[in-house]
């Protein structure tokens, strides 16, 4: 998903439409469930957005939410 805006709350979570569905990162291959998608703020000034992973491992991982997609 990419260039799409969604709304985000006031603790910087983002209310993507694959929350709770599984997807894939594109960049490590990892699959599991959406939990997150938050917004974090860098010194530079630059938003940038992460998507919250978990896979069957139950731990869960990060990647730029850009890289994911529907599994």
């Amino acid at each position: 998903m990419t260039d799409h805006e969604y709304a985000v709350d006031h603790a910087g979570y983002e209310q993507h439409p694959l929350l709770g569905i599984r997807v894939r990162d594109i960049a490590s291959r990892t699959e599991g469930e959406l939990t997150a998608v938050t917004h974090q703020l860098h010194d530079d000034g630059r938003t940038v957005r992460i998507a919250h992973i978990r896979p069957a491992s139950g731990i869960e991982c990060t990647t730029a939410a850009d890289n994911i997609q529907r599994a």
